[in-house]
């Protein structure tokens, strides 16, 4: 089902966005520029088989959304939304200023941005919980508009329930029925339909990720995000089904998911093994799990542990499970990884739906330099620089040599002029 490698046989494998790809994509962004609307009903009836009953969601759509959830579901994802808004508020910053001395004060203001693009996937399964993950943190921000893309069901012509349920509790009223490329160029440089946006958040296909790519510069986005990955770093004290039950809730996201268990004891890898072939067949999506774990999930045998965790920090996982005894000793020693489950009692799903921390993440290694979505996504950081007469005066000399350096003797001019009256 896995392979069994040594580490030294562990390669990632790369995910490019190729050239063909691009040009598709960049062709379905031209014509949404051009056409407008148009595009984006054409390319939802070719792409989707749908046919949205308008591309925005009418608001009484949203709200028989939300009556006709389940008190249950409701309960549930209320809950869920307390704990992730709880938690982003903790990230919040405050504008500051300093005075200098002189007169002079300094500072750096703290500003939401406008307008937030928030995509939540379709496809063969419903996303709700990517709206409470890119919209919470946004709100918590202050973003002044949000604004959710999502593709419409064949069946309805609408976003899934389930999506639509998750807006109207969270009070956003902007929501289309686009998903794809065409729904990241309507963000980017808007539609009769679906206003430009600031900035474009949130997780999606490849086609999706290049639409990111190239859009970028005419609006911010959150990253390039390739398929998720889970890592499970355990010792002999791991319980092997529960391993196996975390590898299928990540194996079962897509084809390309990647399932990874990093352990010093082959014993433990044999076990969870065989626990995933029992396993895989009691899951719905055994076809995509399973394809998943043949294609992309190993069990790395380490050496010792102390060679486990430097190849945990290799691969710099998007998630990861520390399985293993003195498990908060251990997250001392983890440098790279988007989000660290600590403990047997900490699964994956905890942090994909509800812990409060968010789930988009960074995938392929990017865990190195760049972190989970967060408020300071879509904060903007503005410097203030108030100088006076006097400090202006006293470094005017220096500031214009370093002008006069660069080549630049209207800088050092606009210095100068005021020193001569």
């Amino acid at each position: 089902m896995i392979r069994l490698i040594a580490p030294d046989q562990w390669r990632r494998e790369p995910v490019s966005l190729d050239s063909v790809l691009e040009a598709q994509v960049a062709k379905v962004i031209k014509k949404v520029v051009e056409h407008g609307d148009a595009a984006l009903l054409e390319y939802t009836s070719r792409f989707d088989c749908a046919q949205p009953k308008s591309i925005v969601v009418p608001a009484v759509d949203l709200e028989s959304a939300w009556e006709e959830a389940s008190p249950a579901w409701q309960t549930a994802f209320q809950n869920a939304s307390n704990n992730i808004r709880r938690f982003h508020t903790r990230q919040c910053r405050e504008s500051w200023y300093t005075d200098d001395g002189d007169g002079v004060r300094l500072g750096q203001r703290i500003l939401p941005i406008d307008t937030a693009g928030l995509y939540v996937p379709g496809g063969t399964a419903a996303y709700p919980s990517s709206v409470l993950m890119t919209a919470i943190p946004a709100q918590v921000a202050g973003v002044g508009s949000l604004h959710v893309a999502s593709p419409p069901d064949p069946s309805t012509g609408l976003p899934r329930q389930e999506v639509l349920a998750a807006a109207c509790m969270l009070g956003i009223e902007h929501v289309y029925a686009v998903g794809g490329a065409q729904a990241i160029a309507a963000f980017a440089f808007g539609t009769e339909s679906v206003p430009r946006v600031d900035k474009i958040v949130g997780p999606g296909s490849t086609y999706v990720t290049a639409a990111k790519k190239l859009v970028y510069g005419h609006v911010d986005i959150d990253s390039l995000a390739g398929p998720s990955e889970l890592v499970v770093l355990a010792d002999e004290t791991a319980r092997p089904d529960w391993i196996a039950c975390d590898l299928l809730a990540q194996a079962e996201h897509d084809r390309l998911a990647s399932a990874i268990l990093v352990t010093p004891d082959e014993v433990i890898a044999k076990a969870v093994c065989q626990a995933l072939e029992e396993a895989l067949q009691m899951i719905p999506r055994s076809e995509i799990a399973g394809s998943a774990l043949r294609e992309h999930g190993v069990a790395v045998i380490a050496s010792s542990m102390e060679e486990a965790i430097c190849m945990v920090n290799t691969i710099a996982p998007e998630h990861l499970e520390l399985m293993v005894a003195d498990a908060w000793e251990v997250l001392e020693k983890i440098r790279h990884a988007g989000a660290v489950f600590v403990g047997p009692w900490s699964p994956e799903a905890v942090g994909d739906y509800y812990a409060g921390p968010n789930h988009v993440l960074p995938t392929g290694g990017a865990a190195r330099f760049s972190s989970a979505l967060g408020v300071d996504d879509f904060i903007r950081q503005q410097s203030v620089i108030g100088y006076s007469e006097q400090r202006l005066g006293n470094a005017a000399h220096e500031i214009a040599l370093m002008a006069h350096s660069e080549g630049l003797d209207a800088h050092a001019r606009s210095i100068e002029v005021r020193m001569e009256d």
